[in-house]
This record gives C-alpha cells, sequence and structure tokens, in this order.
C-alpha cells in the first residue's frame, strides 16, 4: 500500500534519519560527560534512538517509503558534528539543547498518529504512542539536570524552552490513554 499523503511520507522519512542524528550526537554527549551515572542514562537515550529509527524504517517498509539519501546525509553530518561539539561547549549546553530538541520529537510521533487516522489508519497507534511518551521521558531526563542550574533562565529566555516553555502538550503525570492521545499535538 502506498501512502497518499506527502506531508506523512516526508515526516517518516524525516524522523527516519534524524534518529540517527540524535544517536549520535548522545555518543558524544555520554563521552563528554565524567559522571557515571550519567553517562549510562545518556547511553539509554541513544539506544532508544536506534530502536526509534528501526521502528519507524518497519513502519515505512509497509507502505514502500524509501529512506530519504539527503536526509541520511544531511543527519550524519549533522549527528557527528552535534557529537564532537560536546566536547568543547561545556556540560550544560549538552542538557540543554537535548531537553529543547527532546521536547520537539515529542510530538512528530502524535503528528504521525493523526495523519494515520486521517487515512483511517490505526495499526501503528501502539508504537507511535510509546515512542512520543519516551521523547517525553527523554525531555524530563534532560531538564531535571539542569533544573537548578543559573542559565538556565536566560536559555529559556532566548530558546524558549526550560522549566515554563516547552514544545509538546504532554503530562506524563496525567498521560492520557492510547486510544485518547488524538488529543495531544493539536497545536
Amino acid at each position: 500500500m502506498q501512502l497518499q499523503h506527502p506531508e506523512l511520507v516526508n515526516l517518516l522519512k524525516t524522523a527516519y534519519s534524524a534518529e540517527k542524528a540524535a544517536a549520535f550526537a548522545y555518543q558524544g554527549h555520554a563521552g563528554a560527560v565524567k559522571n557515571a551515572d550519567e553517562k549510562k542514562s545518556i547511553h539509554q537515550i541513544e539506544l532508544d534512538e536506534w530502536n526509534h529509527r528501526e521502528e519507524v524504517l518497519q513502519i515505512m517498509k509497509e507502505y514502500n517509503v524509501p529512506v530519504s539519501k539527503y536526509y541520511e546525509f544531511r543527519f550524519h553530518v549533522v549527528g557527528k558534528i552535534i557529537s564532537g561539539s560536546c566536547y568543547l561547549i561545556g556540560w550544560f549546553m549538552p542538557f540543554y539543547f537535548a531537553g529543547r530538541l527532546e521536547s520537539g520529537n515529542v510530538c512528530e510521533y502524535f503528528r504521525m498518529m493523526h495523519m494515520f487516522h486521517s487515512l483511517g489508519i490505526k495499526e501503528h497507534d501502539k508504537v507511535l504512542y510509546e515512542m512520543g511518551i519516551k521523547e517525553k521521558e527523554h525531555e524530563i531526563y534532560f531538564l531535571e539536570q539542569i533544573k537548578t542550574n543559573k542559565m538556565l533562565p536566560f536559555f529559556e529566555w532566548l530558546f524558549s524552552w526550560g522549566k515554563k516553555k516547552g514544545f509538546n502538550d504532554i503530562d506524563l503525570e496525567k498521560k492520557y490513554s492510547i486510544e485518547e492521545s488524538e488529543k495531544y499535538c493539536k497545536k
């Protein structure tokens, strides 16, 4: 079956390749931190990103969506640059920008779900829901690491993400069920 939804096809291609960039970035991030618990947590997040990439690929294969060579190259380079920069920009910024990135990624999977629903397809709800929730868990992890840092208010003001601002409407304390998750990420 071919997907008759160009925006969804592009979102799948982008997500697949962007997960590689995120995984590469977390390799550098984990390598750059000194704290063993932080290394372990960031490495687990890297593994989650590789898993998300595989899950997205399975969906793409089901609908004959080809991998974009352009996105693969672009995100490969971006991921490697971010990975290397983690060794240069200190402790705070990798945590901050990882949290900001994850905040935006949360809705990527719920938007995919909405688009599939517009085509009458609900078979991917569980995996898309789980990936979106996992991205939210990543966001919260990174925010927890920096929430008391004196640089956070300035970065939040400058980049619109932090304790008071985010890019999604998911509250893990009051999660909607998979069936109700259509309410997420409508903005």
